[in-house]
This record gives structure tokens, C-alpha cells and sequence, in this order.
């Protein structure tokens, strides 16, 4: 497991740096416990692993991706955005949010039956404890969002998916409700406005927490090519892996011959080469520009 040093969390003025997962690093305030500075770098990672070198304008993409989506999200769910008025040195990749208890689980939304959840049920005929018909194809959409979550692991470790019934013993019976109805309300919605714009999600993840009189509050990022599969509608055929605006094209090169890694060996990937770094801006940047209709 290499330690996320692809772009190093940056030294801020009046801002303790407290933490740093694959992707964001989160400040503390100076002498205010209720907020923190969440800033997203440009680091991609794959398999568990941070990758050489960074995205250029990954971070501000997943910055600006998300604030357009908690906007039409806002009647859904409350976020945690409380001011993108940040230090210049972060400026169009961090937000300041509100400090919330973190629910413990992976809150995951599929439409459509691909990757993690794909591999469980061609393994046992289920994902996250709901047995599905048999006969489905790699793609195949869902009648509806189905909630499939997982477990949250420490960094360099695995998540592994969790039945329903396991998130009511983690979270109880409510919270758990609350988790699985906004989960999928959320995919639900996403793929609602993304159709008119030419993309299917096929699921997403979602982080949510508990605000000090216990409301329900998204957090962290939401609907953008880190945390959701991103697939053309146009070019949609189930059978077979879909081309996608998101990380897919990472992970596909490096499980090809072309990068020579075995992704059993334990071993770190190598360093992607620079048309992948730049093709894969290239898909982030297409993907916030069909979304949001806005100019990157």
C-alpha cells in the first residue's frame, strides 16, 4: 500500500492539518471545533493503491462537480457545505463544511450490475445479501436503485459488502431506513438529470453523517467520476464492460499487458504514462461539462 504522497497535503495558515485518505485531506480551523477545511488533490487511486503522478484539475473537477450536484440534491437532503470562501493557496478545491459524526458504513447505490457488484453475483447470485435473477448480464439496469452496501475499512484495507440486516445492527433499524431511502433517492435523481445529458450512473457511493441533533447530512463528495460510473448512454449495451467518463480507464490500463503489473503481487502499480494522465483528464473534464453545462 503506497501512502498518499502523489501531491502532499500543503501547509495553511490558521488551519491544523488533521488527516489525509486517498484522495481529500482535511484541515481544523484554528481555534473552532465545528467546521473543517475539506480540501480535494489531484491524487487518483485504484485497487487500494495511490497512483503516480496526479490528475492536473482533479481536485477542482470533484470541487465544483459536487457543489453543482448538492444544489440539486438540496431537496432530497441537507449537505455540508457551509462556504467555499477558502485560502487562497486551496482556492476551487476545498469547502469549508460543517464537522459531523460520520456513519460507518459505505452507503453504495447500483442501477445497473457492473464491478464489485457484478463479481459477487456471478461468485453466489447476490449483491450485499439480495439474491438477483438469474441470467444477468454485465450492464443489465435494475428495475430500481438497489442499496448494496459496504463496509468502511481502514485505508489499505478492503471494503466488503454488508446485508441490509448487518447496517441495521451497525446504525438500528431507523437510521438504516433513512441510509437506504436517501442512497438510492440519490442515484435515482442523478440519473434523472445525467439522461437528459447523455450519461447513465450506473452507482455511486455516498458518505453521509450525523449533525449535533442527529439529522442526516451528505457529506464528502457526491455524483462525480471518483465516487460513481459514468457511462455514455448512447454507446450502453449490456454483455460486456462500458466505455465510461470515469477511473475505469486507470483501472483498465493498469490490469492490461501494456502496464505489466499483476495486481496479485502485492506490488505498487507503476507510473501511469502521460496519455493516460491526460486522457483520463480529459473524461473528468468531459464528464462535469455534459453534467453541468458549464465550461471547465
Amino acid at each position: 500500500m503506497t501512502t498518499p504522497d502523489a501531491q502532499a497535503p500543503v501547509a495553511i495558515p490558521g488551519f491544523t492539518h488533521v488527516y489525509s485518505g486517498k484522495v481529500r485531506d482535511l484541515y481544523a480551523p484554528d481555534g473552532r471545533d465545528d467546521q473543517l477545511l475539506l480540501v480535494a488533490s489531484d491524487r487518483i487511486s485504484a485497487f487500494d493503491f495511490v497512483l503516480d503522478p496526479p490528475i492536473p484539475d482533479k481536485g477542482e473537477v470533484l470541487t465544483r462537480l459536487s457543489l453543482w450536484w448538492f444544489d440539486q440534491l438540496a431537496d432530497l437532503v441537507p449537505h455540508h457545505v457551509v462556504s467555499t470562501d477558502v485560502p487562497d493557496v486551496v482556492v476551487g478545491r476545498a469547502v469549508l463544511v460543517r464537522r459531523l459524526e460520520m456513519v460507518p458504513v459505505e452507503c453504495v447505490a447500483r442501477a445497473h450490475l457492473t464491478g464489485g457488484g457484478l463479481r459477487e453475483y456471478v461468485a453466489d447470485g447476490t449483491v450485499s445479501g439480495l439474491a438477483l435473477p438469474a441470467g444477468l448480464r454485465d450492464g443489465d439496469r435494475f428495475a430500481a436503485p438497489l442499496f448494496t452496501p459496504s463496509t468502511k475499512a481502514p485505508m489499505g484495507e478492503h471494503d466488503e459488502p454488508m446485508t441490509y440486516e448487518a447496517v441495521e445492527a451497525e446504525v438500528g433499524p431507523e437510521l438504516a431506513a433513512r441510509l437506504r431511502d436517501l442512497t438510492t433517492r440519490i442515484l435515482a435523481r442523478g440519473n434523472e438529470i445525467a439522461g437528459e445529458r447523455g450519461i447513465l450512473i450506473a452507482d455511486t457511493k455516498v458518505e453521509f453523517g450525523l449533525d449535533v441533533d442527529g439529522t442526516v447530512v451528505l457529506a464528502d463528495e457526491v455524483l462525480t467520476p471518483d465516487s460513481s460510473r459514468f457511462w455514455p448512454a448512447d454507446q450502453w449495451e449490456p454483455g460486456h464492460p462500458q466505455p465510461s467518463f470515469d477511473k475505469e480507464f486507470v483501472r483498465e490500463w493498469l490490469l492490461s499487458a501494456e502496464s505489466g503489473w499483476d495486481k496479485a503481487s502485492g506490488e505498487a502499480p507503476p507510473p501511469l504514462p502521460a496519455d493516460v494522465v491526460e486522457r483520463t483528464r480529459a473524461k473528468y473534464v468531459e464528464a462535469y461539462e455534459r453534467l453541468t453545462g458549464q465550461t471547465f
